[in-house]
């Protein structure tokens, strides 16, 4: 069967710019598994997603013009209750009429579980114009679409009004229609460097056409790569870098059909603004693409993307340069305003702005932060009187001009005003660093104090919002505790700090009754299995339960305790010792008494006598290492008694009939357990 390209494209009104990778990716995915599905295409589809500002569209190699015959086996009631008597029963009748058969027409084939009553027929493949219509707008009502739109009196819906389709199997038009439109083989090109439609010949050439004809780069890679590539040499050439992510790129992309690169440029005097404010207002509001020097110094140069090609481009320069200059007229107001007033006199606004109606305002939150920061800073040996100072102005730049235009730069502003107030270097930058790290894969804060801050900022978050009931469920996490928690673990695996009692600390500063009572507890909870989340992204899921059964206060020993068990594991002797220990564990939960030390007088076998002795000499060894932060040494210590344990449990009965002898066996494996699991529980290995 002979099979050729088919090409879908959309044609709509300007598309959603950050979505539009996204749907065009949906959207040629679903269209492919649609083709699969009805078995139109051999094995796995091959295809090209297309995205531009004006169109979704996908072209799929070696489509089928017609399915191929199909053998249909349908599947009845069960031999043993079809028939009674030497008559077929109703449900067999039944199942007949259903399938358009007589009786004698079926069959009988085994289910896998029983003989049973089948209608088998080969059903003829459909055309692939009978099926593609179905498949288009299964694949359209799949779309990723937040808010859909209806446009003209028409009833269907779309994130874009839709004003064209096009449908070709190789070069032939197939006969659908999609949100009312009937398909064709015409679209159009760029709005203003393309004039009138244009025809595409066949499915194959749409990307070439669209590119000669239309002026419209169809690929959204492509025009990604193109402009990448564009910005790279323009700024190769300047001796200067591009300050823009990922995002940015992709945005820019969705914004143009066919993008050309420019330069321009704004006056020296606004670089006296801060850069990070400059920057912010070129990506952010502007879409353009800053420069920096080798130094990292922002240049009073910039990149833009165009999506007009002229052969004198000045105008649009001069037009760029024109709004930008009214932008950073703006920046460079806020940042004189906002040196009319200190941080410090900035505080007694705060009391007006609402943290939470429950927990107060910020002026409220700062108090406490306060007293956590200075609590944190004493206990990592810092000074504690700077991280006072540096959280008592944390969030005084919430309330500055530039912050209220630019909330991103909060914390950024808070250090350029501080060290414009005088405060020490080490406040301002804690002033910045106490909301890092703000992501997954952030920078934490530099230095003690802004460390102290930052989980001072992060505590009082958790533990506050928390305690009010506003916890965590599925995917609503409004005040984001769980991001708030993995930045505390992180920061706490570098710095040896108690982290129960920093929780405690922090439920402490809150008022009394304020919070409910069972906060510290429940958080503290819920901060572990964060901890098992973030830690299973490096390690095996029983290496970490292992590690975080004993339930660790202090985490900036946990990577080294982690890599020794997972040392520990390739001994060969691990395994073994591993189900002995969950032997023990399951044997001591049977004893009557309290657990005590082992009287020497009461062991009778030799076999028990040898384990204590084993016990003994191993106790001091592993004291030793797991003192020095020497964990592998201290399990690989385990391995020497495997021998006596082994022997123990094959000639020893542990609950013998005389009490004292069974409290006293259960004594020296309490001891045993001790040392086994005095780096992690070694009895979850493996699970």
């Amino acid at each position: 069967m002979t099979t050729q390209t088919l090409l879908i494209e959309l044609l709509t009104e300007e598309l959603p710019p950050k979505a539009l990778n996204n749907l065009g990716n949906h959207f040629a995915a679903s269209v492919a598994e649609g083709l699969e599905k009805a078995q139109l295409i051999d094995g796995t589809a091959e295809f090209t997603a297309y995205a531009s500002p004006r169109r979704l569209a996908v072209q799929i190699k070696n489509v089928k013009a017609i399915q191929a015959d199909q053998k249909i086996v349908k599947k009845g009631p069960a031999v043993a209750n079809a028939m009674k008597d030497g008559a077929p029963t109703k449900a067999l009748e039944g199942f007949a009429r259903g399938a358009g058969a007589k009786i004698e027409d079926l069959t009988i084939v085994h289910d896998g579980k029983q003989d049973v009553y089948a209608y088998e027929y080969v059903q003829t493949g459909k055309p692939l114009g009978e099926l593609l219509e179905d498949i288009i707008n299964q694949a359209v009502k799949k779309l990723p679409i937040p808010k859909v739109m209806r446009w003209g009196s028409s009833t269907f819906t779309f994130v874009r009004p839709v004003h064209g389709l096009i449908v070709l199997h190789g070069g032939d038009i197939v006969n659908v229609s999609v949100l009312g439109l009937k398909s064709g083989n015409q679209t159009l090109g760029h709005r203003f460097l393309s004039s009138g439609e244009i025809t595409i010949t066949n499915a194959d050439s749409y990307a070439a056409q669209m590119h000669e004809q239309g002026k419209v780069v169809a690929s959204f890679a492509e025009r990604k790569a193109a402009i990448q590539t564009a910005l790279n040499e323009q700024a190769g050439r300047l001796k200067a870098t591009v300050a823009a992510d990922e995002a940015l790129l992709d945005e820019v992309t969705a914004l143009v059909e066919y993008p050309v690169v420019l330069e321009a440029g704004f006056e020296e005097h606004f670089l006296a603004v801060p850069q990070e404010c400059l920057i912010l207002t070129m990506q952010q509001n502007q879409k353009y693409f800053p420069l920096l020097d080798q130094n990292g110094k922002l240049m009073n140069r910039f990149l833009l993307v165009s999506n007009l090609q002229t052969e004198d481009p000045s105008h649009i320069i001069q037009g760029n340069e024109r709004v930008l200059r009214a932008r950073l007229s703006d920046a460079e107001f806020f940042y004189k305003q906002d040196q009319k007033a200190t941080l410090e006199s900035r505080l007694p606004k705060l009391a007006n702005v609402v943290y939470h109606n429950k927990i107060g305002s910020q002026a409220e939150r700062i108090e406490r932060l306060q007293s956590i920061a200075a609590h944190i800073a004493k206990a990592l040996g810092a000074d504690a009187a700077a991280a006072e100072r540096a959280a008592r102005l944390a969030k005084a730049d919430l309330v500055t001009e530039m912050v209220g235009e630019f909330p991103e730069l909060q914390g950024t502003m808070g250090k350029y005003y501080a060290r414009l107030d005088g405060e020490t270097e080490e406040i301002a930058e804690a002033v910045e660093q106490h909301y890092q790290p703000r992501f997954a894969g952030d920078n934490l804060p530099n230095g003690k104090v802004a460390t102290a801050v930052a989980l001072a900022d992060k505590l009082e978050t958790l533990v506050g919002i928390w305690g009010i009931g506003l916890i965590p469920t599925g995917d609503k996490d409004p005040y984001a505790l769980r991001r708030a928690s993995l930045g505390i673990l992180r920061m706490l695996m570098q710095y040896g700090l108690d982290v129960n009692e920093l929780i405690q600390t922090t439920f402490d500063s809150f008022p009394k009754g304020l919070l409910n009572e069972k906060t510290p507890s429940e958080t503290t909870d819920f901060m572990q299995a964060r901890l098992a989340v973030l830690l299973q992204n490096d390690y095996p899921q029983d290496i970490v339960a292992a590690v975080l059964a004993k339930q660790p206060r202090r985490l900036d020993d946990l990577t080294a305790k982690l890599q020794a068990v997972a040392a520990f594991k390739q001994l060969p002797e691990a395994a073994a010792l591993a189900a002995a220990n969950k032997r023990v564990q399951n044997l001591l939960k049977k004893a009557d008494a309290a657990l005590g030390e082992v009287d020497e007088s009461l062991l009778q076998q030799d076999e028990e006598k040898a384990l204590y002795a084993a016990a003994q000499g191993l106790q001091p060894k592993i004291a030793a290492a797991v003192a020095e932060g020497n964990f592998q040494t201290a399990l690989s210590e385990l391995a020497s008694v495997k021998p006596q344990v082994d022997a123990f449990f094959d000639g020893v009965m542990v609950m013998a009939e005389d009490p004292a002898v069974k409290q006293n066996r259960l004594n020296l494996l309490n001891r045993l357990a001790e040392q086994m699991n005095a780096v992690a529980d070694i009895a979850l290995l493996g699970e």
